[in-house]
């Protein structure tokens, strides 16, 4: 299956590192969704796409859309993650990489180095891929690309 523009998202369960139950049928008709992938906790690109997400969350809430953020690092990393940087949004502990694989943030080589494909879906309320951003190394793609694309979607 390829989550291209306009297919259905991939139903989700899962719970936040701080706990927080996130169901993909609780924000059908209610929130868009920005659900990003990222490789680990605390390196460079990774922190820099954290820290934009979060520096525009505020904004992004106001305009009825939750962030998560989700990597194959567990609960304790993503805690002192979110505490280091002020991150408010839930971030994911996918160390089954289960949520990965629906979402295609993984791969043959990504699984040998055990580190998630950095790629961002925007979801919109209706529970639809209204966008995708790919870009290993650049976090401003993955942050500018949602910012203009819920910009347009509101």
């Amino acid at each position: 299956m390829t989550l291209a523009i306009g297919t259905t998202a991939p139903d989700f369960e899962v719970t936040s590192s701080d706990g927080r139950p996130l169901k993909l049928a609780d924000f059908r008709g209610k929130k868009n969704i920005v659900m990003y992938f990222y490789p680990q906790d605390f390196t460079g690109v990774c922190t820099r796409e954290t820290c934009g997400f979060r520096d525009m969350y505020e904004d992004l809430k106001s305009h009825d859309t939750e962030v998560i953020g989700v990597s194959f690092d567990d609960d304790t990393s993503h805690e002192k993650f979110r505490q280091e940087y002020n991150v408010s949004f839930p971030l994911v502990a996918d160390t089954n990489k289960d949520l990965a694989k629906k979402y295609e943030a993984t791969s043959f080589v990504r699984n040998l180095i055990g580190k998630a494909s950095r790629v961002t879906y925007v979801i919109d309320k209706s529970g639809k891929i209204a966008g995708v951003f790919k870009a290993e190394l650049s976090a401003a793609t993955h942050t500018g690309g949602v910012r203009d694309l819920l910009a347009k979607l509101s």
